[in-house]
C-alpha cells in the first residue's frame, strides 16, 4: 500500500468499537527505570480477553481520578503514570526548566515496559496534553523500538515560546507552581507549607496570588514558590536565552506520528512550530508525512468545545476530542482502512465564518499579504479617538502614550488564567492603548496566518516593551481579541542577542502576533491595539536597563509610535482571496 493512501482522516466516522463491558483496573503497579527508581502506574483493561494496542499518558499531575472509558471500550489498554518524583511514584521530580531530566528514559522504559505487559499486542502509543504531551517529545527522541503513535497536544516548541521573553509569564507560571506543583513536593520533603491543592488554591484566592504577581524581582521570590525546583527555575532565569527543551533541533531523531489538537486562544499554539518542522525533518517518511494538526477555536482548556468564554462559535466548533484520538490511533495501532479520500495534514477552524477547512500546509502559502497603515491626528489613545487604518501611509504623525508599569494594562482571561477571545471594552478609558480602526468593511475579508506588526516607535526608556492586538469590531460593538504578539525592546534582535535602546532613538519593532484564522464580515471594522503591558500574562517591563529579573526599580516611559510616509508603521495581514 502506498504511504499516501496510509493516511487515515481524523475525523472520518467511528468504525465498530467493542461493546461495552467492564473495565479491569489495576492500581500503583510498579515500572521500574533504568536506574532502579519505581514509578508507579494505573492500568485499564478490556473486560474481555483477546490481545490489545496500549496506550501510555505520563503525567506530573497525578494519575488517580482520570477517566479512560471510552479508549478501554474502543479496545485498548490505558496506562496512566505518575512522572518521577510525582505522588506515587519515586524519584525527586525534575522540571522542564532543566537542561537534563530524567523523562525522556523514564518514557522510553515505560514504553517497552507496557509493550510486554499481559494481553498487549506490542503496540504502543501516547497521548496527554500540555504538561503531558511535553513528556511524550521527550521521549520521542529516543525512538522507543515499540512506539507506534503519539497524540500529543498543545505544548509550545520552546520554554521561552511558552514563557515570554526573556523571564517567565508570572500569571500563569506562579499559579501553576503555587497551587499545583508545590503542594506535593512539601508532601514528599516534610517542608513547612500547605500540601493539599485545594488548600493552596484558596490561599491563592485570599490574596496570596495578589501578593505574589506583584512580588519584585523574580529571583528574589521565597523558596516556597517552586520549592525543590526553586534553583532549577532561578537559573534559568538567570540565563533565559537557553532552550533546555530543544524540541526543534530533535524531531530529525522522531521516527512516529504525532495528532495535535490546539486552540487559536490556546497560550500554548507555538506547538504548531513542531508540526511544521517535524513535516519537514522528521526522521522517517512516515513521521513526516503522518503529522496531522487541528486548530480550533479554543483555549488550553475546553478543546473541542463550542463556546470559549462568552462567545459562542457555533454548533460546528464542537470536537469529540477522544473519538478523534480513537480514531486516529485505530489507523495506526489496529490498521484501519482509510476513507475515500486524501487526508489534509492539517484542519483549521475559520472564525468568523465559523467553518472547518483542510489545508495542505500551515501557514497556507497561498495567503497574499496586505498591509494596512497606522494613521491619526495625535490623539489615537482611546477607541473613540482618531486611530484609523488605511490601505496608503499618509503624512507624517506620531501618537504618545505614557506607560506606567505600577499601572500596567490588566489581562483580560478566565478565572483560571487562560487566555480568551476577550471583549476589549473594559479597557475602554485607559489612555496608554492606543487604538487604530479601519472603516466598516463591504465585503468578507479572511485573515489566516501569522498577521504581523511593523512599529517605528521611538521611548524614553533603554528598554520596554510594545504589544499588538488584533481585534474584529462587530456594528453592535464588541471588540473581540484575534490575536496578538509583543516584543520587549532589549531582544528584538532575539534572546541571545540583548541589546539597549537609545532614549529618544527611533527603532523599527516587527512583532509577529500569534497564529490565527478569522474571517471579518460585511460591516465589521479591522481594529489594532497598540500598547505596553499585558498583566499579569505577561511579565511588566520595568523600563530600566537592569536584569529585569533581579532588579525591583520601575520606571515610567513615554512611548511615541510614529506613521506616515516616513515611518510607515503598518499592520501586515495575510490575506486568503475567496473562491472564484
Amino acid at each position: 500500500m502506498r504511504l499516501s493512501n496510509m493516511i487515515l482522516p481524523v475525523w472520518f466516522c467511528l468504525g465498530a468499537a467493542l461493546s461495552a463491558a467492564d473495565i479491569k483496573a489495576e492500581r500503583d503497579v510498579a515500572v521500574r527505570m533504568r536506574d532502579g527508581v519505581v514509578l508507579r502506574a494505573d492500568v485499564f483493561r478490556p473486560g474481555e480477553g483477546g490481545s490489545f494496542p496500549v496506550l501510555v499518558m505520563r503525567t506530573p499531575y497525578g494519575k488517580q481520578g482520570k477517566k479512560f472509558d471510552a479508549f478501554v471500550k474502543a479496545g485498548y489498554i490505558v496506562v496512566t503514570q505518575d512522572a518521577r518524583g510525582r505522588y506515587k511514584s519515586g524519584g525527586k521530580w525534575e522540571s522542564f526548566y532543566r537542561e537534563d531530566t530524567h523523562d525522556a528514559e523514564d518514557g522510553f522504559d515505560t514504553v517497552e515496559w507496557a509493550a510486554k505487559l499481559p494481553g498487549s499486542n506490542g503496540k504502543v502509543g501516547t497521548f496527554g496534553i500540555s504538561y503531558d504531551a511535553f513528556l511524550q517529545w521527550r521521549l520521542a527522541a529516543l525512538r522507543p523500538p515499540s512506539l507506534v503513535a503519539m497524540s500529543a497536544h498543545s505544548i509550545p516548541s520552546s520554554l521561552s515560546a511558552l514563557e515570554g521573553p526573556g523571564t517567565i509569564r508570572p500569571g500563569r507560571r506562579l499559579n501553576w507552581f503555587y497551587t499545583g506543583m508545590s503542594p506535593d513536593m512539601r508532601l514528599r520533603s516534610g517542608a513547612e507549607g500547605v500540601k493539599a491543592k485545594n488548600e493552596a488554591a484558596k490561599l491563592w484566592k485570599d490574596g496570596e496570588g495578589e501578593r505574589l504577581l506583584h512580588f519584585l524581582p523574580w529571583l528574589d521570590l521565597p523558596k516556597q514558590v517552586f520549592e525543590d525546583e526553586d534553583d532549577a527555575v532561578k537559573a534559568w532565569l538567570r540565563a533565559p536565552h537557553r532552550d533546555p527543551w530543544r524540541f526543534i533541533a530533535a524531531c530529525p531523531e522522531v521516527s512516529v506520528p504525532n495528532l495535535d489538537v490546539v486552540g487559536w486562544f490556546d497560550h500554548c499554539n507555538d506547538g504548531i512550530e513542531i508540526h511544521r518542522t517535524m513535516r519537514s525533518t522528521g526522521r522517517t517518511e512516515v513521521a513526516r508525512n503522518g503529522q496531522r494538526l487541528i486548530i480550533g477555536p479554543w483555549s488550553h482548556t475546553g478543546h473541542g468545545n463550542r463556546k470559549v468564554g462568552t462567545v459562542d462559535f457555533g454548533a460546528d466548533a464542537a470536537l469529540n476530542v477522544v473519538q478523534t484520538q480513537i480514531r486516529w490511533f485505530d489507523h495506526w495501532m489496529k490498521g484501519q482502512a482509510e476513507g475515500a479520500n486524501p487526508t489534509a495534514p492539517v484542519r483549521i477552524f475559520v472564525m468568523g465564518a465559523n467553518r472547518w477547512r483542510d489545508e495542505q500546509e500551515w501557514p497556507p502559502a497561498r495567503a497574499k499579504a496586505h498591509t494596512l497603515y497606522l494613521h491619526s491626528g495625535g490623539h489615537a489613545n482611546k477607541p473613540d479617538g482618531d486611530g484609523t487604518l488605511v490601505d496608503k501611509p499618509l503624512a507624517a504623525a506620531s501618537d504618545t502614550y505614557r506607560y506606567d508599569p505600577r499601572d500596567p494594562v490588566p489581562t483580560l482571561w478566565s478565572a483560571q488564567m487562560f487566555t480568551l477571545p476577550a471583549d476589549q471594552a473594559p479597557l475602554a478609558k485607559r489612555q496608554d492603548i492606543l487604538v487604530y480602526q479601519s472603516e466598516a468593511l463591504t465585503t468578507a475579508l479572511e485573515v489566516t496566518g501569522y498577521p504581523e506588526v511593523i512599529l517605528h516607535a521611538v521611548s524614553s526608556a533603554p528598554d520596554t516593551d510594545f504589544f499588538a492586538r488584533l481585534i474584529d469590531v462587530a456594528p453592535d460593538g464588541t471588540n473581540r481579541d484575534i490575536a496578538s504578539g509583543m516584543v520587549r525592546a532589549r531582544y528584538r534582535d532575539g534572546l541571545d542577542k540583548p541589546r539597549l535602546v537609545t532614549s529618544g532613538e527611533l527603532v523599527e519593532y516587527r512583532i509577529k502576533l500569534r497564529p490565527t484564522s478569522n474571517e471579518f464580515q460585511p460591516g465589521h471594522r479591522i481594529r489594532l491595539d497598540i500598547t505596553s503591558s499585558d498583566f499579569p500574562n505577561y511579565d511588566r517591563n520595568h523600563n530600566t536597563a537592569a536584569d529585569q529579573n533581579a532588579d525591583a526599580t520601575l520606571e515610567v516611559a513615554t512611548q511615541t509610535i510614529h506613521h506616515g510616509e516616513r515611518h510607515p508603521s503598518c499592520l501586515v495581514l495575510p490575506v486568503i482571496a475567496p473562491k472564484p
